[in-house]
């Protein structure tokens, strides 16, 4: 049991990374990677709010629409616990670091909408993980988020001193970055 929970954790971060490999999550990752302390705040944004929407939607699943054959309300009942907890996210961040908040911008209400979280929610559903298991693939699916979100923003800034071509600064060459990145991570396939 323990092997295969490792086991899930570390494909969720370097297998199947949800921004690198299932290309969820890409808003927030152009948007946000440009500074790394931006990127680190809402890495562990989103990787909180994955956490909690992991074992939420999998309680909500099990206890509550399975049981009254409610499985057709599965997808809007994800996304209104995926927007509760972001408010409450949301909350605690404009508390706590002011200057973190303001950083993130309109970027963290958007984690509502970020794909990646509805995805590793429908993902646990999919394969069917009991609790243990859903919560491991969600911390590694948030760590794989915060892991690419990292790494594209030292890339981008260490490219913000660098000579880009005109043609290519902005978005360009965050894209061609991150196609580079996914295929570094393409290598790690068939590892585990």
């Amino acid at each position: 049991m323990t092997g295969s929970l490792i086991g899930i954790f570390l494909t969720a971060i370097f297998i199947e990374n949800f921004v690198l490999n299932q290309i969820l999550g890409l808003c927030p990752f152009i948007g946000v990677s440009s500074r790394t302390e931006s990127a680190v705040g809402m890495g562990i944004s989103v990787t909180f709010v994955m956490v909690m929407a992991g074992v939420a939607t999998w309680g909500v699943q099990n206890l509550v629409l399975v049981p009254y054959s409610l499985e057709y309300l599965q997808t809007v009942s994800f996304i209104l616990i995926i927007a509760a907890l972001v408010q409450f996210v949301e909350m605690v961040i404009k508390k706590l670091a002011p200057a973190l908040y303001k950083a993130l911008g309109v970027f963290l209400p958007l984690i509502t909408t970020n794909c990646a979280v509805l995805g590793v929610a429908l993902i646990n559903v999919r394969r069917n993980y009991g609790l243990l298991e859903s919560s491991f693939h969600a911390l590694g699916g948030g760590l794989g988020f915060m892991l690419a979100l990292v790494i594209m923003s030292g890339i981008r800034e260490r490219l913000a001193i660098s000579e880009v071509p005109v043609a290519m600064r902005g978005a360009p060459i965050a894209f061609i970055t991150a196609g580079l990145l996914a295929t570094a991570f393409m290598g790690l396939s068939g590892l585990i």
